[in-house]
């Protein structure tokens, strides 16, 4: 933590370990955000375009610094926009998402988690630090990668009990949702598992939204650059049709604020 000064009172100010920033992000969340991508994941997704955050990095910048960052946009924000914190995973960074987005509903700014839920636990202090984190979030994204179990670990290396029980966990509290989904041909888009998640996320009461997102390769060259065999090689993007359907099976259209 890094120690500053305010009316003769000294302050600490987390730290966190920043990846890198998108000044206009334009598909994590409503309206332009601030969209921040922290380092660190336990998760190993196969597909995942954001390699380079797998591995925690020493921390470099407080969350003042970042907040200040973040309102020099504000004017492009207009409603709905704000911040958003991604990753790598930024629930194993909760002490500093936590200062910072406090700091920034303090500001007025509209806050958004975007997490593969991974980290969940009941267990403390995590679990009270989650709540405390979950006050001051306006949205979470919650990417669910696989409704099965052993098919989400082979996906990602690991279970997928805890991100289901985050998910219904939400849903107990009315946090809003939008649910994610990249849709991965050969490994995710058989209509029986999107029926089964389809039926999932009908048991949950505070979706806002399910977005299927189309599986690409565009982040091939950071495995290649990192030496990491990138096993998907060779897979295509599912065609439009496939998309519609799977779209068509989560029900997406139902949901409140479906953009297609």
């Amino acid at each position: 933590m890094q120690a500053y000064f305010s009316k003769g009172r000294k302050i600490m100010s987390i730290k966190g370990s920043v990846h890198s920033i998108e000044s206009f992000g334009s598909v994590d969340g409503p309206g332009v955000r601030f969209v921040i991508f922290l380092n660190g994941c336990q998760m190993r997704c196969k597909y995942c375009h954001n390699v380079d955050t797998w591995q925690m990095q020493e921390a470099n910048m407080t969350s003042d610094e970042l907040l200040k960052k973040a309102l020099r946009y504000r004017s492009y924000w207009k409603q709905g926009g704000g911040i958003t914190v991604s990753g790598g995973e930024p629930l194993l960074q909760i002490d500093f998402v936590l200062e910072l987005f406090e700091k920034a509903k303090a500001k007025g700014v509209h806050t958004v988690l975007d997490t593969s839920g991974n980290p969940f636990t009941i267990e403390q202090p995590f679990f009270d630090k989650l709540q405390k984190l979950l006050a001051v979030t306006d949205l979470i994204l919650l990417d669910i990668k696989h409704i099965d179990a052993l098919a989400h670990k082979e996906l990602t290396g690991q279970d997928n009990a805890n991100i289901l029980a985050f998910a219904r966990y939400l849903s107990e509290i009315q946090k809003p949702v939008w649910i994610r989904h990249v849709l991965v041909p050969g490994i995710n888009d058989d209509e029986a598992q999107l029926k089964r998640l389809s039926v999932f996320i009908k048991e949950l009461s505070n979706v806002e939204r399910v977005e299927v997102l189309p599986y690409h390769s565009l982040g091939e060259f950071k495995w290649e650059k990192l030496g990491i065999p990138y096993t998907l090689k060779g897979i295509q993007a599912p065609s439009k049709e496939s998309v519609e359907k799977a779209k068509e099976i989560l029900c997406c259209a139902k949901y409140q604020g479906f953009r297609s």
